[in-house]
Parts: C-alpha cells; sequence; structure tokens
C-alpha cells in the first residue's frame, strides 16, 4: 500500500522534507482521503468533463456548439457526458418547444460553483502544461472572454 504524504503552504527544509517522509514510510497513521473530495474529484476528472463544463461556463448553448468548441470529442461521448453531468446535477437540458425542436444545455447553480475551481485548474494548466504543437490556446483568444487569462508568467524577450 503506498502512501501520501501532503505539505502545506509553509516552507519546509531539505531536513524537515526528510523527517516528514521518514515520517510517512513508518507506522504512523495516514488519513484516507476524503470519501467526497474523491468521487468530486473522479466526476469531474472524467475525460472530457472538464472541458464541456468549461464550455458551459460561457453560457446556455446547443449541443452542435459544445461538440464544436471541445476538437476530437465523439457524439457518443459527449452524449454520455452531459447526461452523467445531468443526472449529477451539474448540468440542466431543456427542451424548447419550437419548430423543429431545440435542445439547450446550461450549468445548474451547483455546475456554476465549479467555476472557482475550474479558473485555477486552468491557471495551474496555463503555468504548467506546455501548448502541443499547432494546439490553440484560448487563452490568447481576446473575443472569447469566457476562457481563461493569459499566463502571468509569460517569457520576456530581450531586445537588442
Amino acid at each position: 500500500m503506498s502512501k501520501v504524504v501532503y505539505f502545506s503552504k509553509q516552507v519546509v527544509s531539505s531536513t524537515q522534507i526528510r523527517k516528514l517522509l521518514v515520517m510517512a514510510d513508518s507506522s504512523l497513521p495516514i488519513s484516507q482521503v476524503c470519501s467526497r473530495f474523491h468521487r468530486a474529484i473522479e466526476l469531474i476528472g472524467s475525460r472530457w468533463t472538464g472541458a464541456i463544463l468549461q464550455t458551459l461556463l460561457q453560457g446556455r448553448t446547443r449541443y452542435a456548439a459544445i461538440k464544436g468548441a471541445i476538437p476530437d470529442i465523439t457524439d457518443r461521448m459527449l452524449s454520455e457526458r452531459l447526461r452523467s453531468l445531468e443526472s449529477e446535477g451539474l448540468v440542466v437540458r431543456s427542451v424548447i418547444p419550437d419548430t423543429p425542436v431545440r435542445v439547450e444545455y446550461e450549468l445548474s447553480v451547483k455546475g456554476r460553483e465549479l467555476q472557482n475551481a475550474l479558473r485555477e485548474i486552468g491557471n495551474w494548466a496555463e503555468r504548467w502544461i506546455p501548448l502541443e504543437s499547432g494546439a490553440h490556446d484560448e487563452s490568447a483568444d481576446k473575443s472569447n472572454p469566457g476562457r481563461h487569462r493569459p499566463a502571468r508568467h509569460a517569457r520576456k524577450t530581450r531586445s537588442a
């Protein structure tokens, strides 16, 4: 069984770290991960779910718009994830009795409360995850204010 040690935000010296690691390997009990935390991480950490939530943070939208905003997602996977998010109470599906009938999706209050967490994950990603070659950087897209802000830690260029 592997053990996980969490460090608080305080500065810890390498000697203190070694002592903590030794303690982690000893017989001292390590508290279990909270089951609610684990369930939440599993829910929003499913493949495509974060992208769907991020898209829906921009407001009520139709299925085709969500699919168009998320590269490489299949119809089957998008439908499955939307049903799952709806059953968890994060997404509300509305049928508009127009001709033709329209179906729109939006975040519930419960789903919108993930906005700050998703923003922080986005900030972390901008700082630590390299942009793949050929990928679109939404943070640089000025026409889409619902997306992440540009990274704060941009590289400085030398002037000649």
